[in-house]
């Protein structure tokens, strides 16, 4: 097996258990305050990340780690959104289409931060993408819920995230970047659920599987897949790969959720993901190569 494959694999697995991360985070918040769920979800995620990157800890300079630590400020602020829209949601498959956007805001966002002009096939993919979002809020009319700004919200803050942490991500070792952004995303909050959220008197033991599963499995589990995956192939393919991430999601809503997408939502979220797929693979996707069908192989 040649390693762009392999890496396709492993990818691919990052993606979905990136999706029963979803289903992981919206059965554990059914006893556990949200944002104290991904305070400590976050934090411990780190301290299992700790050991793999604990001597390139020791040598990093206290100017970079404190950075680092600001870049997840950022990352905090889409995963507080993110875990709040998930709270009062009832579609986490339309949820999952509406963050996947976050690699179309990535490129505005380098427009504004670095006079980056976004490339053709970002002008091309973005009608569909507006035309996908516009769909999913109609129901009878318009109708924006609060779910749907807060993972929007979600979006636009992780683009945000994107282009900073890009800046930081040549100075440190990516397992320690990851550790360090978790260990702030962990601690701030947890700080806010101190702030703002009350702790259960009691909670089923149920629970702490669902909340042991998003631990291990979604959060570091996938970091580390993902980060191995995109090793070993092209930045292009790997980021080809993760948009099945939000099919996978929907799948899982369906399958575990019984969530049903009315017609309109259904072609709101292939509007969005025929956008993805233009624009991370600039254009260049063919469906025939002379005449024959290309399989990858």
């Amino acid at each position: 097996m040649n390693s762009d494959r392999k890496a396709t694999i492993i990818l691919v697995i990052a993606t979905l258990l990136a999706a029963l991360g979803w289903v992981f985070s919206k059965e554990s918040i059914q006893g556990l305050p949200p944002f104290g769920f991904i305070g400590s979800r976050f934090l411990i995620a780190s301290i299992c990340l700790l050991p793999f990157c604990y001597s390139s800890l020791k040598k990093a300079k206290w100017k970079d780690l404190a950075s680092s630590s600001l870049v997840g400020v950022l990352l905090a602020g889409a995963i507080l959104n993110w875990i709040y829209a998930i709270s009062i949601s009832e579609t986490l498959g339309e949820g999952a289409f509406i963050v996947s956007l976050s690699m179309l805001i990535v490129p505005l966002v380098g427009w504004a931060l670095y006079r980056v002009r976004p490339t053709r096939a970002f002008w091309i993919s973005l009608p569909f993408a507006v035309i996908g979002l516009a769909l999913l809020s109609l129901s009878g009319g318009w109708q924006v819920s609060v779910s749907q700004l807060a993972f929007l919200g979600c979006a636009t803050m992780l683009a945000i995230h994107f282009n900073v942490n890009s800046l930081y991500s040549q100075k440190l070792p990516t397992l320690l970047l990851t550790c360090v952004q978790l260990f702030t995303v962990g601690c701030i909050a947890l700080l806010v659920s101190w702030l703002f959220e009350e702790v259960p008197s009691q909670i089923d033991s149920s629970i702490w599987v669902w909340f042991a599963m998003s631990v291990l499995l979604a959060t570091t589990l996938r970091y580390v897949m993902q980060t191995l995956g995109q090793k070993y192939t092209s930045s292009a393919n790997a980021a080809l790969v993760m948009i099945l991430e939000p099919v996978w999601t929907v799948v899982l809503s369906v399958l575990w959720y019984g969530e049903q997408l009315s017609t309109l939502k259904m072609v709101g979220c292939v509007l969005i993901l025929f956008s993805l797929v233009v624009y991370r693979t600039q254009g260049r996707f063919k469906l025939f190569n002379n005449g024959r069908t290309n399989n990858h192989q």
